[in-house]
């Protein structure tokens, strides 16, 4: 699929999901025509409902990670966060800034906009906007943020590349980025990968987790860590169909399959 194709794809999926009741939230799939019923998108996510500044309407359970629990953010400080959705990391990130600090969420579907900024409205808080924009050309200046964060997004961005020189560019010189996102270890048969994907919704444009830290370094980024890294729940009847049984035993030992990684990285 081209470029363009898949952002109109997956724009057109995440529109759904807005639209979609809480109740069925995590039930769409991108890069398809329609909805997927049975997909399972809670598999990624993480609890927020103890996290400080938690809005229950704008978690749409998308993410694989809490990247604000190693972004550092610190009071005053201004965020960016890239994908912000219905603004559940957002609204956590203004927790941390405070009022002396700002927040802004960066996303590309209109609908997601529109929603995030009804649940704002709702909160009366000044220090928060929200901006339609594409991650790969952010309408954003240079050298702005303290701190940008994205959960489980990147991944569906076609140019990872780009993706990491905006976030260098609009990041202040000793700035730094803390990202939650879906990788793969291990090569995985072309089958099992598709079900996979089929099972747990967007994974289709991951990267080998080496050659995504390899995209990270190559813009300049110092300081690279992997904070945590977890392995995607997947039902064993599908890897039982796909995997011979010595390729099992290194699946569930954690040396093959899809893992969402939290990472950071510092603007020198």
């Amino acid at each position: 699929m081209k470029a363009k194709d898949l952002k109109e794809a997956v724009k057109s999926k995440y529109e759904g999901i807005v639209l979609q009741n809480t109740e069925d939230k995590g039930a769409c799939c991108c890069g398809s025509t329609g909805c997927c019923e049975g997909i399972d998108y809670s598999v990624f996510s993480d609890d927020y409902t103890n996290q400080k500044g938690y809005n229950p309407e704008a978690d749409l359970g998308l993410g694989c990670g809490i990247p604000t629990d190693f972004a550092g953010i610190k009071e005053g400080a201004t965020v960016l966060d890239l994908g912000s959705g219905a603004g559940n990391d957002v609204f956590v990130a203004r927790s941390l800034v405070g009022e002396s600090g700002k927040v802004t969420g960066l996303d590309f579907t209109e609908a997601m906009v529109k929603k995030a900024r009804e649940n704002l409205k709702k909160t009366g808080y000044s220090n928060i906007e929200f901006v339609l924009g594409d991650i790969e050309s952010m309408p954003l200046d240079e050298n702005t943020y303290d701190v940008v964060i994205s959960n489980c997004v990147l991944n569906l961005v076609p140019d990872k590349n780009k993706a990491f020189r905006e976030i260098f560019r609009v990041l202040k010189p000793g700035g730094h980025f803390c990202i939650s996102d879906v990788v793969l270890m291990g090569n995985l048969p072309e089958k099992l990968r598709e079900e996979v994907e089929l099972y747990a919704g967007c994974v289709s444009g991951a990267l080998p987790r080496e050659e995504y830290l390899s995209v990270i370094e190559a813009q300049g980024f110092q300081g690279i860590t992997v904070h945590k890294e977890k392995q995607i729940a997947v039902p064993d009847e599908l890897i039982e169909q796909y995997l011979e049984e010595w390729e099992i035993s290194e699946y569930r030992s954690g040396l093959k399959g899809i893992f969402s990684i939290t990472v950071s990285g510092r603007k020198g």
